[in-house]
C-alpha cells in the first residue's frame, strides 16, 4: 500500500445503512447545536480525539497561519447517500441506474447560493478564499480569523513526540448555513498523509532479487538448504507474470477491452511509459496500444522530500504493470496527486469522479485508522458516494502490517480501506503450478528466519513476523448492510455490540515471497539509469489485480459498469465463484526459501538466505468462510463470467 497509510490514512465512514442528515458528517451524525454558542451548529468530529485536556499546551498564537478547506454538503446529502446505496444494490429497482457526473452534481452538488453564502461568511471573518471547487472552498488566514469563523479556540496539543494545533471545541457554523457545510479540515495541523504499500526499499536506488528461483511454485526445491516443517522447501518464484495470474483468477478469454481503469498514487514516474512497454514486451503481455495509457497530473508537486517522491514511482509502476498484465486491453489512466497528504489525494479521487475518468479505481495507499479524523472521513466518503451514483467503484489495499500491533502497538485496521463505501482488498500467498494451474492460496503473513552460520539450520525457526495482509474490525465505522449475515458476529462485534465494518472484502496475491515480477528504470551504483526487473508484493499488488479482474467482469457484463461492488461481491459469497482461502490449504505448514543480494544488486556483497513461512498473519487467521485476512476469498473460475447478463 502506499501509506503506511496503508501505511498512512485514517478515517471513519458512514454506515451504508444510515441515511445522512443534511448538514451532518458522512458519519450519519447530525450537526448538533453548538454548546455555549447560541445561533450556531457544531460540525461533529472536527475536534480530533487526541486533543484532550491533559494534552493541552495552551492557546495557539493569533498570528499563526491557517489553511483550511470547508467541504460543502450539497443540496441533498441524505439523498446522495440513499441513492449511492440503491444504485449499487442488486436487489434494488434502482440498481445500475447511474447518473452522469453532470447529473450527479446537478442533483446532489452544492448550489450557487450555498457556495456564495459560505464564501461570504468566511470572508466576513477575515479569511481569504483561495479556491472554489465543486466539493470545497479553500481558505487561508490566521488563527484569530479561523477562530472567529468557526466559533472555537485553537490550542496546541501534545501528540506522540510532537505538538500540533487543533480545535479545543468542535468547530461550528452559523445557524443560517445549517445543511450547507459538511465539515472543515485543516484546523488541526497534525500530518495527514498516506504511504504506499511497497515491501521493498525505495525503487529510486536499484533493487534486484538473487536466485535461485522457482519458475512456478515448487519447480525448484532447495535440496542443499535445511528442511522446514520436516521437509525440503521450494525456492521462491522469480515473480509471477500476467499469464499465471490470469489463469489463477479465471480470466478466460476476457481482456478488459472497452473498460476504463484509473490508478491513484502520489507524484508520477518519469519513465512509466517506457517501463510499462518494456515489461509487457519482455513478459508476454499484450503490447500497449497508442492512447491506451494516460496520465492526469497536477500543475505542480509539493512536499517531495517529506513524502519521498521517488519511492512512489515504484508504486505507480507496480499498479500500472499489474493492471495491464491481468487486463491487457483495458484503458488505463494514472491520476497523480501533488503530494502524499490527504488533501491532495482527495483532489485526485475527485478528479476521477468529477470527470468520470474511469469506472474502476485502484488505490494502493492508506494509513492506520487511529490517524484518521472524522472530518477527513466525511470528505472521503462524500467522494466515494458521488462515485457510486456515477457507477464508479473504488478498490483500496487493506495494508501490509496485519493487525498493526507490531507496527503501532494497537490492534487496528487501515483507512480509507475501512470506509463502508469502498472495496477493501486483502492479501494472499499464491501457488501457481506447472502449466499455470492454480494450486492453492493462504492468507498472507510471513515469519522469517535466517540461515545459521554453519548452514545446517534456520536460526530461531520459524523466526519473527515481518508483514502480512491488513485486516480486522473497525473501531469507527458501523457495520454496512452488505456484511450482515456473512461476516461472523464475533468479528463484527469485536469493538461494539452494535457491530462494525470488518476488513477486507475480497483478496488476491500480495505475499512478496510468491509475488509479481515488475520492471522499472532504477538508479545503479554508477549513477546510470537502467531498466531492471524484480519481484514485489504487498496489498499494493492485490488492489490493482482485483481492479483488473473487475475490468474483466465488466467486459463480461457487456460493458455495463459494476460501480460500487461490495453488495454484488457479498451476494456471491459461499459459492464456487471464490477460492475459500485458508492458512494451511494442504493440511501442512508451508514455507519457501529465499536468497537475496545483501547489497540489493549483485553477489559482490554476499548472499542472504532465509526461510519464509506462509500463512502467519500476526493475530489474524484465514479460516473457512469469511475471515479478516482474505474477506470472502479470491476470485475463482466462474467469477468473471458471473457478471454476464443473461
Amino acid at each position: 500500500m502506499r501509506s503506511n497509510r496503508a501505511t498512512v490514512r485514517t478515517g471513519v465512514s458512514l454506515a451504508a445503512t444510515l441515511p445522512m442528515v443534511a448538514g451532518a458528517l458522512v458519519l450519519g451524525i447530525p450537526a448538533a447545536h453548538a454548546a455555549g454558542h447560541p445561533g450556531r451548529d457544531a460540525l461533529t468530529g472536527t475536534k480530533p480525539a487526541w486533543a484532550t485536556a491533559k494534552a493541552d499546551k495552551g492557546a495557539t498564537a493569533n498570528s499563526a497561519p491557517v489553511n483550511a478547506r470547508v467541504y460543502l454538503a450539497g443540496r441533498d446529502a441524505a439523498g446522495l447517500a440513499a441513492y449511492a446505496k440503491a444504485v449499487a444494490d442488486p436487489s434494488s429497482p434502482s440498481y445500475g441506474k447511474y447518473l452522469s457526473a453532470e447529473q450527479a452534481q446537478a442533483r446532489y452538488g452544492a448550489t450557487g447560493a450555498q457556495v456564495s453564502a459560505v464564501s461570504s461568511w468566511l470572508k466576513s471573518a477575515g479569511l481569504k478564499v483561495t479556491s472554489v471547487t465543486p466539493h470545497y472552498i479553500a481558505v487561508s488566514g490566521d488563527v484569530a480569523a479561523a477562530e472567529k469563523a468557526f466559533g472555537t479556540q485553537l490550542h496546541n496539543f501534545a501528540k506522540g513526540a510532537g505538538t500540533y494545533r487543533a480545535p479545543a471545541q468542535a468547530a461550528s457554523v452559523p445557524e443560517g448555513l445549517k445543511g450547507a457545510v459538511l465539515t472543515v479540515t485543516g484546523l488541526d495541523n497534525a500530518p495527514h498523509k498516506a504511504d504506499h504499500k511497497d515491501q521493498l526499499p525505495p525503487p529510486d536506488a536499484v533493487f534486484r532479487n538473487s536466485g535461485p528461483f522457482s519458475s512456478y511454485y515448487g519447480s525448484n526445491i532447495a535440496t542443499t538448504l535445511p528442511s522446514a516443517y520436516g521437509q525440503k522447501i521450494p525456492y521462491a518464484v522469480k515473480g509471477y507474470t500476467g499469464k499465471q495470474l490470469r489463469a489463477a483468477y479465471g480470466a478466460g478469454k476476457y481482456t478488459g477491452k472497452g473498460v476504463r481503469i484509473a490508478i491513484t498514487d502520489a507524484y508520477a514516474s518519469p519513465t512509466i511509459a517506457f517501463d510499462a512497454a518494456s515489461y509487457a514486451k519482455k513478459n508476454g503481455d499484450g503490447g500497449w496500444k497508442t492512447g491506451q495509457l494516460h496520465q492526469s497530473l497536477p500543475a505542480q508537486y509539493t512536499r517531495t522530500t517529506e513524502c519521498k517522491a521517488a519511492g512512489w514511482y515504484g508504486e505507480e509502476t507496480l499498479d500500472v504493470e499489474a493492471v495491464h498484465a491481468v487486463a491487457p486491453d483495458a484503458d488505463v489512466t494514472y491520476v497523480g496527486a501533488a503530494s502524499c497528504y490527504d488533501d491532495d489525494l482527495l483532489d485526485s479521487l475527485s478528479r476521477v469522479v468529477d470527470n468520470h475518468l474511469a469506472d474502476i479505481v485502484s488505490n494502493s495507499w492508506g494509513d492506520v485508522e487511529a490517524s484518521q479524523t472524522p472530518d477527513l472521513a466525511a470528505a472521503y466518503d462524500q467522494v466515494f458516494q458521488f462515485g457510486a451514483v456515477e457507477g464508479i467503484g473504488f478498490y483500496f489495499s487493506s495494508g501490509d502490517n496485519g493487525d498493526e500491533v507490531a507496527n503501532t502497538g494497537t490492534k487496528q485496521v487501515d483507512t480509507p480501506a475501512n470506509s463502508a463505501w469502498v472495496t477493501a482488498v486483502g492479501g494472499t500467498s499464491l501457488a501457481v503450478g506447472k502449466n499455470d494451474k492454480y494450486l492453492w492460496e493462504t492468507g498472507w503473513g510471513t515469519d522469517k528466519a535466517t540461515l545459521s552460520a554453519d548452514g545446517k539450520s534456520w536460526t530461531g525457526f520459524p523466526g519473527a513476523y515481518t508483514s502480512g495482509a491488513g485486516g480486522g474490525t473497525s473501531k469507527n465505522v458501523p457495520q454496512p448492510y452488505y456484511q450482515k449475515g456473512v461476516v461472523p458476529s464475533a468479528l463484527a462485534t469485536a469493538n461494539s455490540a452494535a457491530g462494525n465494518r470488518v476488513v477486507p472484502d475480497i483478496s488476491a496475491i500480495a505475499d512478496p515471497n510468491t509475488g509479481f515480477l515488475v520492471g522499472q528504470t532504477q538508479t545503479f551504483p554508477d549513477g546510470s539509469q537502467q531498466y531492471a526487473e524484480y519481484r514485489i508484493g504487498g496489498t499494493s499488488l492485490a488492489a490493482p489485480v482485483i481492479a483488473a479482474v473487475q475490468a474483466l467482469a465488466q467486459q463480461a457484463g457487456g460493458g455495463q459498469a459494476i460501480g460500487f461492488a461490495n453488495p454484488s461481491i457479498y451476494a456471491k459469497y459461499g459459492s464456487k465463484l471464490y477460492h475459500d482461502v485458508v492458512d494451511q490449504p494442504t493440511g501442512k505448514e508451508l514455507a519457501v526459501a529465499r536468497v537475496d543480494f545483501v547489497n540489493g544488486i549483485d553477489a559482490s556483497g554476499g548472499l542472504a538466505y532465509s526461510v519464509r513461512s506462509l500463512g502467519k498473519d500476526s493475530s489474524l487467521k484465514a479460516v473457512k468462510g469469511y475471515d479478516d485476512v482474505t474477506g470472502v476469498g479470491s476470485p475463482a473460475k466462474g467469477y468473471v463470467d458471473s457478471y454476464r447478463r443473461h
